[in-house]
This record gives structure tokens, sequence and C-alpha cells, in this order.
């Protein structure tokens, strides 16, 4: 019994073995006429699930994200409340803003590479270098030339003109710039609830009441300000029309 189990074990396993198909070739490259090469799906694919692992950073150092959150997160600060509106909110409300101010890149983006390179009329290299363009416009129109001098300047590298500047030396220089402007908003943003923290406290003294903390009586007044101007209004408002929207 035991050598007829034996026996059938062995042609089931012989009988996976043939049936078993072919596995995926894991590279596949193929050289065309004019000497361009292009590789399977399965390589495209890997290719696009390993540059998904950087879209957080291009998020941040390629579209309007960077001066949003920072600015909101300074404006919580000078209101004086920790956790209110929470990191989530801000978060999201950042994306969905960052997203609209972007709306006319990403646009321009999918009409000139995405959509042709689905479409199989561009080859996958000159799909990312045509993508690339708009947010190239976008990011030198919000550098400042101090800024991108001095990564030039650094790189060691010299351009007769800006469109000649290289990607990877464009991409610091508008972080760069993004975050003097970010702090720069937030500076004007801290002025009127500086402004109402020093008057509490200076009419909390002249009561004798030292040791009642002003944050405390100063903290409603900041936020009934802030509701009376819209001040949610004015400030969405005015980080769009700080990009040109």
């Amino acid at each position: 019994m035991l050598a007829g189990v034996t026996v059938l074990a062995l042609s089931v396993l012989s009988l996976s073995a043939v049936a078993e198909p072919a596995g995926i070739p894991a590279l596949t490259m193929v050289t065309e006429e004019g000497g361009e090469q292009k590789y399977t799906v399965t390589i495209q694919i890997l290719a696009l699930m390993t540059a998904l692992t950087f879209l957080p950073a291009a998020l941040m150092m390629m579209t309007s994200f960077t001066r949003i959150i920072i600015s909101f997160s300074i404006l919580r600060q000078a209101l004086g409340l920790q956790q209110t509106p929470s990191n989530q909110i801000l978060i999201g409300l950042s994306l969905f803003l960052t997203i609209f101010i972007m709306t006319p890149v990403l646009e321009e983006a999918n009409r000139t590479a995405i959509q042709p390179y689905l479409d199989e009329t561009l080859a996958p290299k000159e799909a990312l270098e045509k993508a690339s363009l708009p947010f190239r416009d976008f990011m030198l129109a919000q550098t400042r030339e101090d800024d991108l001098n001095l990564f030039v300047r650094i790189s060691g590298k010299t351009y007769e003109t800006l469109e000649d500047v290289s990607f990877w030396v464009l991409m610091p220089a508008f972080v760069t710039s993004e975050l003097k402007t970010a702090f720069q908003i937030g500076f004007i943003l801290f002025i009127p609830f500086l402004i109402i923290d020093m008057v509490v406290a200076s009419v909390l003294m002249a009561m004798g009441m030292m040791m009642l903390s002003p944050m405390i009586i100063s903290l409603p007044f900041k936020i009934m300000l802030f509701v009376l101007v819209d001040g949610w209004a004015l400030i969405i408002g005015t980080l769009a029309a700080s990009f040109g929207i």
C-alpha cells in the first residue's frame, strides 16, 4: 500500500511539473530598427511601482505643497492652538489646495505627455521629458534668482539660459525659495495675533493679575478676530494668489 501511495505521489508531481507553464521572463528588451529599445510590460510595471515610492518627495519638491503646509502650521501656532486643526486636516486641506493650484500644470502634462504615451504615439523616455516641462516652467516662475544662482554655483556648471538649467539644480533652488516665501507669509500672519497677546499681557500686568497666563485670555480674542475677518478665506485666497492663480 505504501508503495502504491509513493507511486501515486510521484505521478502527481511529474504531471504538475509537465503542466506548469513557463515563467514570465524578468527582462525582455527589443531593439527596433531606429536603435530605440523597448522593455516588456513586466519591467514597465516594475519601473512604475518603483517611481511611485518617490511620489511623496515629488509632491513636496515640485508643487505648491511646501509653501501651503508651512503657512498653515505657522498660522496654527500664531493662534495658540496646538492641535486644532489637527495635522490630518491641515495636510488634507494643503493637498486639495495644491491640486487646485497645480491643475493647469497637471492638465498640460496630461495633454502633452501622458495621453500620447497611452496612445502609444510617444516613447516612455520622451513622455517623461515632455511631462517634466510644465513642472519645470512652474518651478522657474516661483524660484528666486538668488537661490537659483546659489545652486548653479554649487554645482560648478554654467548655463547660457534658464532653459538650460538642469532639472536637478532647479529642484533644490525651488524648495529653498518656497521655504523663504512660506516664512515671510508666516511672519505677516503672526503680527496681528502678537499684538493681541501684547495688549492682553499689558492689561493683566496693569491689573496686577500676573499669575494668570495671558494666553488663556488672548486665545478667544484671537479666534474671534480670525473669524470676524473671514481668516480662512483670506489665507487660502492669498496663498493661491501668491502662485499667480
